[in-house]
């Protein structure tokens, strides 16, 4: 093989090697992701621990929201879609993107012991919603969807997929969640006494002001014993004030490399795809670990 087609052979060899090592990569990703989904266990909005959680409610509109399905016209509170062009040059034949785009709007998650807002950058989404047609018109908005007149009328070919999340479906979210106001801040003294006075200190001028009791220019250690008191004052004032306020909870993408997914599907169902998967890939990763060795054994040879 090597003296009557090298370069066929160095691209079988990166192919193999290519199915080998992603493969693998694919099979851990997928594995590790089915075990974060079902070693976490699920929490009620109102007593969720700050950190990686996991809850399950249903769909609520937010207040003020107007979004609708960009091919469609359908109301929803989150969408994703795909337009395809159908290319032909001689025998190839394959379905081009050529547009893409997904909404980027809070959703709103309630449990029955409170409501979570949750950004879906940077998630996993798994919607049970996914309408695909085809059709004449690069945009479909004001076509019917499909029809064989289309077909014969115009030359070019469309492909549209469009996924979206409705109010009332239920909803199952793992990420980060975090909660602002109420008392589930605690208070860090040391830290929100020294960022008042970062604070002060940035209009000097004005810290002079109110603590140069002597007016020479400079705060002495008495002054600044006084400006350390009034800071820590000041940093419970606004504890007690940030505590008054209601609680919000909101969830968001993991600064760690767990995963983020949100899906109209249960914990159960989403960890038994994900070790099909991984179960699939690791076949794949097989394969080409056996090709790879074949193949290089046939070079040496």
């Amino acid at each position: 093989m090597m003296q009557s087609d090298p370069i066929g052979f160095f691209l079988t060899l990166a192919f193999a090697l290519g199915a080998f090592l992603g493969g693998g990569w694919w099979c851990l990703r997928r594995w590790s992701q089915a075990r974060h989904l079902l070693d976490t266990p699920t929490s009620k909005i109102r007593s969720a621990a700050q950190g990686y959680v996991e809850l399950y409610g249903m769909i609520e509109e937010l207040p003020g929201s107007s979004l609708r399905g960009p091919l469609t016209n359908t109301p929803c509170v989150w969408w994703r879609f795909r337009i395809e062009e159908y290319r032909s040059s001689g025998k190839k034949r394959s379905w081009r993107v050529i547009e893409s785009g997904s909404s980027d709007a809070l959703l709103r998650l309630s449990d029955g012991t409170g409501d979570c807002l949750i950004d879906p950058r940077g998630a996993e989404v798994r919607p049970a919603i996914r309408e695909i047609w085809q059709g004449t018109l690069r945009h479909p908005l004001g076509m019917e969807k499909t029809g064989l007149l289309s077909f014969l009328t115009s030359s070019t070919r469309y492909r549209y997929t469009e996924e979206r999340f409705h109010v009332g479906q239920p909803l199952y979210a793992i990420g980060d969640f975090r909660t602002s106001g109420s008392s589930h801040q605690g208070l860090d003294l040391p830290s929100a006494q020294g960022q008042v006075i970062r604070e002060w200190k940035s209009d000097y001028a004005g810290l002079l002001r109110r603590f140069d009791s002597d007016g020479n220019g400079e705060l002495d250690d008495r002054e600044w014993n006084r400006v350390r008191l009034a800071a820590q004052l000041e940093a419970e004032h606004r504890h007690r004030r940030s505590s008054a306020e209601p609680a919000q909870h909101k969830m968001s993408k993991p600064g760690e490399s767990r995963p983020f997914i949100l899906s109209n599907a249960g914990e159960d169902e989403l960890a038994r795809g994900f070790y099909w998967q991984a179960a699939g890939a690791a076949l794949l990763c097989l394969v080409g670990a056996l090709a790879t060795a074949w193949l290089l054994g046939i070079r040496h040879f």
